[in-house]
């Protein structure tokens, strides 16, 4: 590679890796920012719409240097497609020689000492359990990885899975008797050793926070640091900086202690009370708190107050029992670390004058107890001064009005280079834009209804092969029953089946509907035909009653800021544009989206909205949109 405009020209070597590329340059043009910005050291916030390319405009420029670099992606699934395929390809169009490795979160990986110990008890395991843990004993004298996602036939949420998977809570590290033959140990290892290292938002931040203890760190030495989604980036980063207690934790620290008493003698009769101690005061605690809202602030809980006291009691209790024994067992100590720590954390959330935000989350009757900071800045700016590297931040929504500083204000980034990639896509001739006109309110009753109606013509035109998105799950259930009760169309609605199993069945053929709520917002990627509606119900404003998100607007009015205009608009315009982008993945797509809330035109801020969207052509009625589906040609 001679220089980074040969690479993405059109004898260029990329030219010669893919079939039917074509120069963009706006990927060129990303990749020259980028290759500037890792020259000079200077942090890049950059957001390049889709079908830019973004990530080989990234990769080439980072290979090519040679250097340590950190690549940090935000899902599973988006790891393993760079891993597999992207980078391949950028090492082969850069001939970089360079060691790669792939890192996930300990959960992704088999730990043999807790499968050696999944059945010791308390208890028996049911048939089916026991049944899984043969499947995953036979599987793990086969793996070369170790990685869970190999045993395909076991459900992901299967009651096996914790048992024969570590936490940051029960791993034994370095002192665990298996620890020659740790998955997690041996990639992280790799991770060390290698020259790029491909992780996941929560992983990177997990290792940047300190929380995976035990192995040792991955970034030390990395020169930049590329974050791809990195709109995810600011609410990763507050919910690493929370401190928080589960009821899951602390009936997993009961039945692992109990289950350490077995291996050191004597120690049953010292434990079984503060351990029953513990179990009865959480079932206590969260019997009182099943009459709860799903999230809350701290003030909902104070008819609480007697009960949370005595789990807090209960946590010291066993902590304190815990100690004498630490010498007895690795696993009596990890326990007496686990409860020390969780009582701490109980007496930080108990204090008046606790530093952030106290709420709850009470879902399907699993209670978190959660402290999180209202301003992050300071503690990402801490991270990053103990960690230097270049940064390197895009996403295909960054930008809001054209301006970064919703993002940057967020995480403190100072002065940083900003770049916007416009969408290589002709939005004029593939897409129009339907505002319908003289819907209820938002709030209304009849909103969800009525603009079904409205829509219900367009969706018949394009034989259904729409994605109708929801800002609340209630809305989403109101349409699903309004659509089978005024439709003949094959309703695909999120829960009912895994996300990824609704996406394979919507693409299978016309007649289908997809509906979704937040989960469908972004990430989701259906090309071609499949797709040629979006319809989103409403302008997707955060919920004013999050506890973290109302303490955040009083602190910002408090300091003589307006939270209307600083927090809510710019994260509902970000939040509108990941919907909105689920419409054109390709150049080859078509459609037509519909926004179904008059405040787009009634507000003076539905401007910021219009203006952050794709430039769509709008059409003043259903009719327009039905004759341009019908009419257009590829």
């Amino acid at each position: 590679m001679k220089t980074l405009t040969d690479a993405f020209a059109a004898g260029g070597p990329l030219a010669d890796l893919l079939d039917g590329f074509q120069p963009r340059p706006g990927q060129a043009r990303l990749a020259e920012r980028i290759a500037e910005c890792l020259e000079s050291g200077t942090d890049l916030v950059a957001e390049a719409a889709t079908g830019t390319g973004k990530t080989l405009a990234y990769l080439l420029p980072v290979l090519a240097r040679g250097q340590r670099v950190i690549l940090s992606t935000g899902t599973l699934n988006l790891q393993d497609q760079l891993f597999q395929r992207d980078l391949p390809l950028a090492l082969k169009a850069t001939g970089a020689e360079l060691d790669v490795a792939l890192l996930k979160g300990r959960a992704n990986y088999l730990c043999p000492q807790r499968m050696d110990r999944a059945d010791d008890g308390p208890g028996t395991l049911d048939d089916a359990t026991a049944a899984d843990l043969e499947t995953i004993r036979r599987w793990a004298r086969r793996t070369t990885t170790g990685e869970i996602r190999e045993v395909g036939d076991i459900p992901e949420r299967a009651r096996i899975w914790p048992m024969v998977t570590s936490t940051i809570d029960n791993c034994l590290g370095s002192e665990c008797p298996r620890v020659n033959d740790c998955w997690v140990l041996r990639a992280r290892r790799q991770a060390q050793e290698a020259d790029v290292v491909v992780v996941n938002h929560h992983l990177l931040f997990a290792d940047l926070a300190l929380k995976q203890t035990g192995f040792g760190e991955v970034l030390p030495g990395a020169d930049a640091i590329v974050v791809d989604e990195a709109h995810q980036i600011p609410d990763i980063a507050t919910r690493f900086f929370s401190q928080s207690v589960s009821a899951w934790q602390l009936r997993e620290l009961a039945r692992d202690t109990l289950k350490a008493c077995g291996t050191a003698e004597g120690t049953l009769h010292v434990l079984r009370e503060p351990i029953e101690g513990l179990e009865h005061a959480l079932q206590q605690l969260t019997a009182s708190a099943h009459r709860l809202p799903e999230r809350g602030d701290w003030n909902r809980l104070r008819p609480l107050r007697t009960e949370l006291d005595d789990l807090a009691d209960a946590l010291r209790a066993l902590a304190g029992a815990l100690s004498p024994l630490e010498a007895r067992s690795r696993e009596l100590a990890s326990c007496h670390d686990r409860a020390a720590a969780r009582a701490s954390t109980m007496d930080l959330l108990l204090a008046d004058d606790a530093p952030g935000v106290r709420w709850f989350a009470c879902r399907r009757g699993r209670l978190t107890l959660t402290l999180t900071p209202l301003d992050i800045a300071e503690e990402f700016r801490k991270l990053r001064s103990e960690r230097p590297a270049t940064w390197l931040m895009t996403s295909a929504t960054l930008a809001v009005n054209g301006r970064f500083d919703h993002f940057t204000r967020r995480l403190g980034l100072e002065s940083p280079a900003t770049e916007i990639i416009d969408s290589p896509f002709d939005y004029a001739r593939q897409t129009r834009l339907w505002l319908p006109k003289d819907l209820p309110e938002p709030g209304d009753p009849s909103h969800t209804e009525t603009l079904l109606e409205r829509v219900l013509p367009l969706l018949k035109a394009s034989r259904g092969r729409a994605f109708l998105l929801f800002t609340s799950h209630r809305a989403l259930q109101r349409a699903a029953a309004w659509l089978r009760a005024n439709s003949d169309f094959q309703l695909l609605v999120q829960e009912d089946a895994p996300r990824d199993a609704l996406l394979e069945e919507f693409r299978a053929g016309p007649g289908r509907l997809l509906l979704g709520a937040a989960s469908f917002w972004e990430g989701v990627d259906v090309r071609g035909e499949a797709l040629q509606v979006v319809v989103i119900d409403k302008l997707p404003f955060a919920a004013p009653d999050d506890p973290v998100l109302s303490a955040t607007m009083k602190a910002v009015r408090e300091s003589g800021g307006n939270p209307f205009s600083e927090l809510q608009v710019p994260s509902a315009v970000l939040a509108l544009k990941q919907g909105a982008g689920r419409l054109i993945r390709h150049a080859g797509d078509r459609g037509v989206l519909v926004l179904g809330d008059p405040r787009i035109l009634g507000k003076s801020y539905g401007r910021i909205f219009l203006n952050s969207l794709p430039p769509m052509p709008r059409v003043a009625t259903g009719f327009e949109a039905i004759d341009f589906l019908q009419q257009w040609r590829p």
